[in-house]
């Protein structure tokens, strides 16, 4: 009998060997089980009472192969307590070689929910095997959709399926009609003036840039990176696939309103290095890895834990995260976009002419040394978003201001046009990818030039304003990035005025 258990977002198999004979009546578990799984043997014995079987009185060897991998969790419970009952002829051996089994059980024989059930239906899928799981899972386990999930809430359900008495039927995997295209029913068009803000959140959209927004408070920071998933191109199913897994590995509920909606993590500033990136004793997902596919928004960003966030800048090159500990390693997704805000000062004012800056000059560096230059020079595009004028905050007309869907259109299209050139996000091209899609003009080249010696340039940076540029050249659906294209670039990332360029 086979079951999968997680390391990661893999699901390597895990096999069921019970052995009963003479001696005293006893339970004995081996092959590395965890606690919760040693104490299944109290669980399944009186699952089976309860479902009018018949426990044996004898002695009860349980191997969970391969021995080497330690087993953790209540998901073992339905395959042990079918392992019993098969080696005591209680079942037929015959059909339940043909199934894979998940699902922790209550006294009374009912099976209840298990975390990780997705990553198991696909390793399920892998394998080409059927798979019965508790029906609080079925929903998450039958994404894949190509495999076949039976929904069972008890195990005598199970065992009346397995002994041709009353089957199961195959779980079918069905949407809701109206999928929840934004969660709280937001939209950019609520935002009142800011268009430099706008437009550098549709290129960061449209090319999944990482962007750093610095203003005075109150000045919108927060409700544009809230905005920027309603105009971000909705998940792929394979993408979907992958965000759901992670969730699934969390514990985090699944919702099929949310199905295909990007991921929108907001982290508190409190939140330690492990909570960013996962760890623990049995590696769990941390922030980066839920927000995989989406958006992880960092507010006040310098009152962060400086270590937390300095563990951020590998998996922003690298999109994924490796836990490593004594006798286990586990890899985690990590494809976010970085949005982060911030105060220009301690007090948020500075710059701002409407209110006087009260930080001595060594405040403010103190203040913004908080953020490490190596970790500023992997953020694509900082942007200024500066206190609004009385008249233009005071008019709550929204006519002229473009609505989510308008500008999600536009950003549909620029990433139809990179998926068909590079088949990836212009944020993700490598050094080698650049060169070849990204390549400049004679005044192009004369502009970059002159912006790597004003603006001390790293070759990072360098890279990461091409990347841009390509971006915005795809939003005016150009074939070549021209000079006008890589000077708005060079503005969102210097937040110098750059028409001396």
């Amino acid at each position: 009998m086979q079951l999968s258990t997680a390391v990661g977002l893999e699901a390597p198999l895990v096999s069921v060997e019970v052995h009963i004979s003479r001696g005293m009546p006893r339970l004995s578990i081996v092959g590395l089980p965890e606690t919760e799984v040693k104490e299944s043997k109290d669980r399944v014995r009186s699952a089976i009472l309860n479902s009018q079987y018949d426990f044996p009185r004898r002695r009860i060897t349980i191997n969970l192969a391969p021995a080497d991998l330690p087993k953790e969790g209540g998901r073992f419970d339905l395959p042990i307590a079918l392992g019993i009952l098969a080696a005591s002829d209680q079942l037929s051996l015959a059909k339940i070689s043909t199934y894979e089994f998940a699902g922790e059980l209550a006294l009374s024989g009912q099976l209840r929910a298990i975390k990780g059930a997705l990553p198991f239906a696909i390793g399920t899928r892998k394998a080409q095997r059927n798979l019965i799981i508790p029906a609080d899972n079925a929903f998450e386990a039958a994404m894949p959709q190509d495999n076949t999930v039976y929904a069972a809430r008890t195990l005598r359900e199970v065992c009346l399926h397995l002994e041709n008495t009353k089957l199961l039927a195959p779980y079918i995997f069905t949407l809701p009609n109206t999928i929840e295209a934004n969660t709280n029913n937001i939209d950019i068009a609520e935002i009142q003036g800011q268009p430099y803000a706008k437009r550098a959140l549709e290129i960061a959209a449209a090319g999944r840039h990482s962007m750093l927004l610095i203003g005075p408070p109150g000045t919108g920071k927060t409700m544009l990176a809230s905005r920027l998933p309603t105009i971000m191109p909705t998940l792929t199913t394979e993408e979907a696939l992958e965000v759901a897994a992670i969730y699934s590995l969390s514990q985090a509920a699944i919702s099929p309103l949310k199905w295909q909606q990007r991921p929108f993590r907001t982290p508190h500033h409190t939140a330690s290095a492990i909570a960013m990136v996962g760890g623990g004793s049995y590696p769990k997902p941390g922030e980066i890895s839920l927000a995989h596919h989406g958006v992880l928004f960092l507010d006040e960003l310098p009152e962060y834990d400086r270590h937390a966030l300095e563990v951020l800048r590998e998996p922003m090159e690298a999109g994924c995260i490796v836990i490593s500990r004594a006798t286990r390693k586990a890899v985690f997704p990590a494809k976010f976009q970085l949005i982060a805000a911030m105060n220009p000062c301690p007090c948020g004012q500075l710059g701002n002419p409407s209110r006087q800056c009260r930080c001595s000059g060594e405040q403010i560096s103190r203040y913004q040394a908080r953020i490490s230059s190596p970790l500023l020079d992997r953020i694509d595009m900082h942007i200024e978003v500066p206190a609004l004028n009385p008249e233009l905050l005071t008019d709550y007309s929204t006519n002229n201001n473009e609505t989510s869907g308008a500008i999600k259109q536009r950003v549909q299209a620029a990433m139809a046009l990179q998926q068909q050139r590079s088949k990836k996000a212009n944020s993700l091209l490598s050094n080698s990818e650049i060169k070849i899609f990204c390549q400049l003009d004679a005044e192009s080249k004369t502009i970059i030039k002159l912006a790597i010696e004003k603006l001390n340039l790293s070759a990072r940076g360098f890279y990461r304003i091409l990347k841009v540029a390509r971006t915005i050249a795809d939003l005016a659906a150009a074939e070549n990035i021209a000079a006008e294209h890589l000077k708005e670039a060079l503005g969102f990332r210097s937040r110098l005025n750059t028409t001396a360029f």
